[in-house]
């Protein structure tokens, strides 16, 4: 089909000097720092896999998917015509259609079909590149991902695993053995307790008629639910043992609507393309998933596999922002210049490129952490301990990095046709969701005090870039008289060592993976001369040797 451009000569003036569609190219032979991470990190098998979704997704079909589906948000069907109980979300074609490419790629899956040879890399690498795409609907996947460790506790749960790893995406209401594919949301956080779940209110009552200690009977409320047209949902609730774990599918077994009753849909900030619902279960048919009054521990493995993918999220957005960036400053000209060409521009897009960098290589450092954790030690421990780290810093990096993005294009970053008021939006929500900056905070603090082995773990990753930069030397020895400190000061401070403890990190992967002018400017100017804001680099910073990673 013909490319007819939009006309340029208007009644009253000519429209120059602007930059045109941003063409994304190839979102993974464009993006030489993900390039590179792959290789270093992972099986050469993943980046092969990877190739062929980086080039789907710089089509033009997916970036209007993207706009669709955030523009025509869910809409909730609580009733039929005749006052039925229908409790359905229609979503926009394009929802739809971004879910099929992500679930016929296997992407929900791929960790479990490789566990622990470069699966959770796999995942981590393609939910950077699908957020691109869109992230709200990257929401289920992640969900969907994250289910496989509840399953394997569940009884007789086989079947639920086998269809976890289907790859037909199927979007209608009927019983979840009825499909090749499920999909999987959560719903654990209440309107009186919020991230403390242990102040849940929701019943669990055993049916006796279904065998002992199987099925239940939930009433209560629960203040999100997560994607709610999912095929069932991982859930908490109340037994006479404590907080228990459950399996709530949409129908019951005998195939009638199960009583999980969408109450209303969330009118959120952002991630506007996912549905969140408060939801009240009337009696609804749930299983029982491990041991009774075990409910933390059992949802714990989830969390753990959703919080590195709200560490990563945050990662794919600061690539797609400066990308938008990059391609306007190179094709707009102010005072004479172009933009790309201007030295203040150039130290923001650079340090942009910086911090984009530096958090993939943490989310990527993460993922291997997580596929060599079968047999090493130290990667266990590491693997508890970085997608807390990764997740509060990433995220509080986020709205401000969006933020600088859009002034980079001035007021047409501002308007909704292009990506940056969307990313703007979203950029809160994965710090947000599963635990705010406190709670992980407060996680990580958990982490130091009941796995030693974790700090050690970490103590001996950051060795490893010892005598690279003085800056990140002095930081390491920085660090090391804060973790000493007492309980009381260690809490009050937990955020600051949080904060200390993923740029230590980050700058660790940066000396040994990334290019020196980056490495270096990381550590000039977050680990020594700090700025609150974006753009302020050292006089000499190597610029053109940042943004030449960039690419064109």
């Amino acid at each position: 089909m013909a490319d007819y451009a939009p006309r340029t000569e208007l009644t009253t003036h000519r429209v120059e000097n602007q930059p045109g569609p941003n063409s994304a190219g190839d979102l993974w032979r464009s993006d030489r720092a993900l390039c590179d991470a792959v290789a270093q990190f992972a099986p050469a098998w993943v980046g092969e896999r990877l190739a062929t979704l980086g080039q789907r997704l710089a089509s033009s079909d997916v970036a209007r998917w993207g706009e669709q589906a955030n523009r025509f948000p869910p809409q909730l069907h609580a009733f039929d015509r005749h006052g039925r109980r229908l409790d359905e979300v229609d979503y926009h074609p394009s929802y739809h259609a971004l879910m099929d490419l992500a679930i016929a790629g296997g992407w929900h899956a791929v960790a479990w079909e490789h566990e622990h040879h470069g699966g959770h890399q796999a995942h981590v690498a393609a939910l950077y590149l699908l957020t691109q795409a869109e992230p709200g609907f990257c929401c289920p996947i992640t969900m969907t991902h994250a289910a496989m460790p509840v399953l394997r506790q569940l009884r007789d749960g086989q079947a639920w695993q086998t269809r976890l790893l289907g790859r037909e995406y199927d979007a209608s209401a009927m019983p979840a053995w009825h499909k090749t594919t499920n999909t999987f949301g959560m719903a654990m956080t209440e309107k009186q307790g919020g991230s403390d779940v242990r102040r849940n209110s929701t019943r669990a009552q055993p049916i006796a008629s279904a065998g002992p200690g199987e099925w239940y009977r939930l009433d209560g409320h629960k203040w999100f639910c997560s994607a709610p047209m999912s095929d069932a949902f991982l859930t908490l609730a109340q037994t006479d043992d404590g907080l228990s774990c459950f399996l709530a599918p949409r129908f019951t077994p005998e195939g009638q609507r199960n009583a999980i009753e969408i109450q209303r849909l969330k009118d959120k900030c952002g991630n506007r393309a996912n549905a969140s619902a408060e939801i009240e279960y009337v009696g609804a048919w749930a299983q029982l998933v491990g041991e009774p009054g075990r409910g933390v521990p059992a949802i714990l493995e989830m969390v753990q596999q959703t919080r590195l993918d709200a560490a990563t999220a945050p990662a794919g957005m600061m690539r797609q922002a400066v990308r938008e960036v990059w391609s306007h400053v190179q094709a707009r000209q102010v005072f004479d210049r172009r933009l790309a060409d201007q030295p203040l521009m150039q130290h923001v897009v650079a340090d942009l490129a910086i911090e984009a960098e530096a958090s993939l290589l943490l989310a990527m450092r993460g993922a291997r952490a997580m596929d060599r954790s079968l047999d090493d030690e130290g990667e266990a421990a590491l693997a508890r301990l970085l997608p807390a780290l990764a997740k509060f810093w990433h995220n509080k990096r986020g709205p401000a990095f969006m933020a600088e993005a859009m002034e980079c294009l001035g007021g047409i970053g501002y308007v909704e046709e292009t990506p940056l008021a969307r990313l703007y939006r979203e950029a809160p929500v994965n710090s947000i969701w599963e635990g705010s900056g406190n709670v992980i905070c407060l996680d990580v603090l958990r982490i130091l005090d009941r796995h030693p082995a974790s700090i050690e773990a970490f103590r001996q990753e950051l060795s490893l870039s010892r005598g690279h930069h003085p800056a990140f030397d002095a930081a390491i020895d920085s660090l090391e008289a804060r973790l000493t400190a007492s309980p009381e000061r260690l809490q009050a401070e937990a955020r600051w060592l949080t904060q200390c403890m993923a740029q230590t990190l980050q700058a660790a992967l940066l000396i040994r993976h990334a290019p020196r002018a980056i490495a270096d400017t990381f550590c000039a100017t977050r680990l020594a001369n700090v700025s609150p804001i974006f753009g302020v680099l050292p006089a000499g910073a190597p610029l053109p040797a940042i943004l030449e990673r960039l690419g064109e």
